[in-house]
């Protein structure tokens, strides 16, 4: 069994589990937006709008929508990889 949080303080490890946490519930939203539409990607979901093969709206919205997930779930990877090199136990 890993002991890579036996050196770490609760309050750390606190914060790795929200961060994890808060990349699932993004990945998971995505996923759903994604299946609604019967899409692969957002880009695809964009080609269909422009191809006027779904409804603008709400698949624009949702098309904004997975474009702002991404880009957070990019934001707390990195903050997730920040924080444990700096936690890192020695």
């Amino acid at each position: 069994m890993s002991t890579f949080y036996n050196n770490i303080s609760p309050e750390d490890v606190q914060t790795l589990d929200k961060l994890s946490m808060l990349l699932i519930e993004l990945r998971e939203s995505r996923e759903a937006l994604l299946n609604k539409h019967k899409v692969e990607s957002e880009e695809q979901l964009l080609e269909q709008i422009q191809q006027g093969s779904v409804s603008e709206h709400p698949a624009y919205e949702d098309y904004l929508g997975m474009k702002v997930i991404t880009q957070t779930r990019e934001a707390v990877r990195k903050e997730l990889r920040d924080y444990m090199l700096e936690v890192e136990p020695k």
